[in-house]
């Protein structure tokens, strides 16, 4: 029996909550994979545009900084904006800081979004598979109370083979989707933490920028 026979022998052996369990795996994988799309361009993008965006600030060419930053789509470009617009009135650093943090209040949940259900679809399908087994095993013991001694064992066996088959593939599906739930979280705090360590540079470019058009006009 190949792999492709195998599968199919177990699907069919299964009964009909495998494949509740089965479209609830499809719809996980589907958005594991397009959250690890969605953070894996938000992090290039963030990487590539403050490289370009930092040798601008450290020399003070906020105007060109902002032209860059607001025409960008990446996650970095829209925080520095609000800093920047922010700056063209009179601001304190703690006014700059807190129209920067109102930019990374608009973009944390758009990196944490979806992410929690592949955690809660990996506790929905223990519940299935876990009913299934019930079920199965509640079948079987049904069956084997109406028929020939003789056919006893074969029928309870075909039963615990639904049962163990319902557990067997939630766990299988289970596991993997909370390590990738850890990971895609782990990939966002990352995200999340480049974007607060981008802001404090900022902040503190800034402020050297405001210190150093502050002195000349002392002496």
């Amino acid at each position: 029996m190949n792999t492709f026979e195998f599968i199919v022998k177990f699907v069919q052996d299964s009964g009909a909550f495998i494949y509740i369990s089965m479209l609830i795996m499809a719809l996980g994988v589907a958005i594991a994979i397009e959250r690890y799309t969605f953070l894996r361009r938000a992090r290039a993008q963030n990487k590539k545009l403050w490289a370009k965006l930092l040798p601008m600030l450290q020399n003070g060419k906020f105007k060109e900084v902002y032209g860059l930053a607001a025409d960008s789509d990446a996650a970095i470009g829209k925080i520095v904006a609000n800093g920047l617009q922010r700056m063209q009135s009179p601001s304190r650093r703690e006014d700059i800081d807190a129209a920067m943090e109102e930019g990374m209040m608009e973009i944390v949940p758009r990196l944490e979004k979806r992410t929690h259900y592949i955690a809660t679809f990996a506790n929905v399908i223990t519940l299935v598979g876990l009913l299934g087994t019930i079920v199965g095993l509640i079948k079987g013991f049904t069956a084997v109370a109406q028929v020939n001694p003789a056919e006893k064992a074969e029928m309870l066996s075909a039963s615990i083979s639904i049962a163990m088959n319902n557990t067997a593939f939630a766990l299988m599906v289970a596991i993997p989707f909370l390590l990738i739930h850890a990971f895609l979280q782990a990939r966002t705090s990352e995200i999340v933490d480049g974007l607060e360590a981008a802001k404090i540079s900022f902040l503190n470019l800034v402020q050297r920028a405001k210190s150093e058009a502050a002195t000349p006009a002392t002496k």
